[in-house]
């Protein structure tokens, strides 16, 4: 494993599905997405969700699917491949409004996520959190939530440094905690987490099974994969 021989000093998270409960906060959201796409109507809405990944009748969500790890300009561009409807920047605006309102209403933590926070923090740790959602996304949906005055960093998909599975936002993290990319771990849910790991250079990527991806989905991507970011403490890469 590559993180055997590195000192970790950063840790950059994925949000939705690693620091969120994905099922709680985005299933509504997804739905309420769908609709405001459809203009209310309700049989265009289950459509929709298909085309972004989501069952409309199991509330499954294809790994690596837009509306699991694409970036609002992926499920507006989804969305729109349906023939009754037109891909327009004002679409993509206002899946955002949808998302950031719906984050703020909805949002809530995997279990144990806080306390986990709070001791990598102790630990010494440089937190950040790197999303394919906006960053009014991220602030909206973490900002209820107690989080964000432990991160050193955050960053959306519209924040400048490019989306996943790109390098751009850990490289970001890097330049914000003045650290190599060779001493972050990166960790998520989706293969695009670990993608945006490797090509950056991460010491250490670390999939977790907490949202919408299964093991084999991950697999190739990870050098750890975890149950969830409860796991991380009795790691001895996480160490004090």
């Amino acid at each position: 494993m590559r993180g055997d021989s590195v000192a970790i000093r950063g840790i950059l998270f994925d949000k939705d599905g690693t620091l969120i409960d994905y099922w709680a906060t985005w299933v509504p959201i997804n739905r309420q997405a769908a609709l405001y796409a459809a203009e209310g109507d309700a049989d265009l809405a289950r459509e929709l969700l298909r085309l972004g990944g989501h069952d409309p009748d199991t509330d499954r969500v294809v790994p690596g699917s837009p509306l699991a790890a694409g970036g609002i300009d992926d499920i507006a561009r989804a969305f729109a491949s349906h023939p009754a409807l037109r891909y327009s920047a004002e679409l993509s605006r206002g899946i955002e409004r949808v998302f950031c309102s719906g984050g703020a209403a909805h949002s809530a933590l995997i279990a144990g996520a806080l306390p986990v926070l709070e001791e990598l923090k102790a630990r010494g740790f440089r937190l950040g959190v790197a999303t394919n959602d906006s960053a009014a996304g991220l602030q909206a949906s973490l900002t209820p939530l107690g989080v964000l005055p432990l991160l050193d960093f955050t960053a959306g998909c519209d924040s400048g440094y490019g989306a996943k599975p790109g390098p751009g936002m850990v490289l970001a993290f890097c330049d914000a905690i003045g650290a190599q990319p060779s001493d972050v771990a990166v960790v998520g849910d989706a293969i695009h987490d670990l993608a945006m790991g490797r090509a950056a250079g991460a010491g250490l990527t670390v999939g977790v099974l907490s949202g919408t991806s299964a093991r084999e989905d991950l697999a190739d991507g990870a050098d750890l994969i975890l149950d969830s970011v409860r796991d991380l403490l009795a790691r001895s890469e996480f160490a004090p």
